[in-house]
């Protein structure tokens, strides 16, 4: 089979990065054979990224769309680069990452050896500031960390550096839910979805991905924010499907965790001890758990840079 995989690349307000992005898909081992189009989604009002995609398309050896989709969200960008997709299989790359060259056909050989209908693969995160006395947890929040060895997983991560197989787990028009545009979590209720169906997970540990961050998310004022955030989703997940007794117990963990992790990581701070920022991380994800009701904005009009 040749040409069987679309890459996503969606966008907002990131020329630079999404060149080192779109780039590093272009340099993949075998492109030729294996991507039948790259889609970049642009998701900004004023299509920002249009020069920057016309000027690398026209020496480009696949395909690539350009897709513009002035009202923002993630989860209606994603929903409109896979329209007019034909592709049995969709990578998604952040605009933020750089996948290694052999990224897609590594993943791509999980996913089929696996017979997979989503495939993670490992990230990397990287901080402009590497002399930032939190570097080290930093660059830990903006990884992806799983199993050494490929296989099977009960784990699920981000749509981030993945591959889904569009017949299985991309169906109808709409399959990211645009209720959660600005909030985000709209793989987390993807996934959610087809673990009900009972669809098969893997991890390819060998396709590798660098996420840069960039200056104003490399810092704890935006990874607290975001640990809150991702604290509130399973909360949310259980509110979705009206499993209140879920609700309950992941508040009554969120509880524990704010009082435990807050109170050691006060203590951490006053110290300056190393892993302070990670006691406020665990800490913040408790505040999350128990304040799940209060979405916060994260993207279109609300995005961060």
């Amino acid at each position: 089979m040749t040409n069987p995989i679309a890459v996503m690349i969606p966008t907002l307000r990131r020329p630079e990065s999404l060149a080192r992005a779109l780039n590093s898909i272009l340099d993949q081992v075998e492109a030729a054979l294996l991507i039948r189009e790259i889609v970049v989604v642009d998701n900004s009002p004023e299509a920002s990224a249009r020069d920057t995609v016309m000027a690398i398309q026209a020496a480009a050896t696949v395909p690539i769309r350009f897709v513009h989709v002035p009202a923002p969200g993630v989860a209606t960008a994603r929903n409109a680069g896979l329209k007019d997709m034909d592709a049995d299989y969709v990578a998604f790359l952040d605009d933020d990452e750089e996948a290694a060259p052999d990224w897609l056909a590594r993943l791509y050989a999980a996913h089929r050896r696996y017979e997979a209908d989503v495939t993670f693969s490992p990230v990397q995160g990287r901080i402009p500031d590497r002399d930032h006395w939190a570097c080290d947890y930093l660059e830990r929040f903006f990884s992806r960390v799983g199993p050494k060895e490929s296989g099977l997983s009960q784990t699920v991560y981000g749509c981030g550096a993945s591959m889904m197989t569009r017949a299985t787990a991309l169906k109808g028009p709409t399959p990211f839910d645009v209720e959660a545009d600005e909030v985000g979590g709209e793989d987390d209720r993807l996934f959610t979805q087809l673990r009900r169906e009972g669809r098969r997970f893997a991890w390819a540990a060998d396709a590798t991905v660098i996420e840069h961050a960039p200056a104003a998310r490399a810092n704890l004022r935006y990874t607290l924010r975001r640990a809150v955030s991702y604290g509130k989703t399973p909360g949310e997940i259980c509110a979705a499907t009206n499993d209140w007794l879920g609700v309950a117990k992941w508040m009554a963990v969120g509880a524990a965790q704010t009082a435990i992790y807050g109170t050691a990581a006060a203590l951490a701070f006053a110290l300056k001890h190393p892993k302070r920022a990670d006691l406020a991380d665990r800490a913040a994800r408790g505040v999350g758990k128990l304040t799940w009701m209060k979405p916060i904005a994260f993207y279109g009009s609300a995005s961060v840079s």
